[in-house]
């Protein structure tokens, strides 16, 4: 039996299967006072099996960082520019979209752990109903890498932090919703801390020396939202934004995107 946990909080996915209300960074034996709450400092069990989701909290729908301090490189100075103008994100098109922008949404998201695997899972709600695969083996990144909307990523822990690398991303998608750009050779860190019982400060650091003239950093909060779960969400019915593909060049042609996600 494999055993699951919802690695930052109280849920557990498997019903049938046989579960280990394991919710911090190493298990949990012996029995479990209901009523415990986790230390901050060694995320240990609930040792309740309750179900839950992360939201994000964040002002303007984006994680938290000064535009004005971005130090971009010319062309993508003008693409971000263009992209406040011309706003076709593809996530609204039903892309998938890796690291930053899978937290941007109302949904929130499911994390879990499968220890026996060494994997652990990033489930969005909404969108494109995708997830993303973390290797947690200790395993480096391939030396070729074919561009994926998710990339490849690799996670530890580093006392109560999760930190998630990731490389191989494609540039089909936003990394976040202000349309911020990034190429094949970004390079993206990230570090979920624990900070209390409902709460996971984000924090991510993005490389993409193509881009940008220094990393850009930002953050946000993830908030516990009890006893939410995942649901079915298609996303090519739910897509009210039709009118956003449309080509304005030509109005009689099929919709379509001038843009190519």
């Amino acid at each position: 039996m494999l055993g699951f946990r919802n690695c930052f909080g109280k849920g557990v996915l498997a019903v049938s299967l046989g579960v280990l209300p394991i919710l911090g960074v190493h298990a949990q034996s012996g029995d479990t006072d209901s009523t415990s709450k986790p230390s901050p400092a060694t995320l240990e069990a609930y040792g309740e099996q309750r179900s839950g989701l992360w939201m994000p909290v964040y002002g303007g729908g984006r994680p938290f960082f000064n535009v004005d301090e971005i130090v971009f490189k010319p062309w993508a100075q003008g693409l971000f520019e263009s992209r406040q103008e011309h706003d076709l994100e593809p996530h609204a098109r039903c892309k998938a979209s890796g690291a930053i922008r899978q937290f941007l949404t109302p949904y929130g998201v499911e994390i879990v752990e499968i220890e026996e695997l060494e994997r652990l899972y990033i489930f969005d709600i909404g969108g494109p109903h995708t997830f993303r695969e973390v290797f947690m083996d200790g395993r480096g990144h391939p030396a070729d890498i074919p561009p994926t909307y998710y990339g490849h990523n690799i996670g530890w822990w580093e006392g109560d932090t999760l930190v998630v690398d990731s490389v191989g991303y494609n540039e089909g998608f936003w990394f976040e919703r202000m349309g911020l750009p990034h190429t094949e050779a970004v390079h993206v860190t990230e570090y979920f801390k624990r900070v209390d019982a409902e709460t996971i400060e984000y924090t991510f650091v993005m490389d993409d020396a193509t881009a940008y003239e220094v990393p850009l950093e930002g953050r946000m909060t993830l908030s516990w939202r009890e006893g939410d779960e995942l649901f079915e969400f298609v996303c090519q019915q739910a897509n009210y934004a039709v009118e956003l593909m449309i080509n304005p060049e030509n109005p009689s042609a099929a919709r379509t995107s001038p843009i190519v996600p």
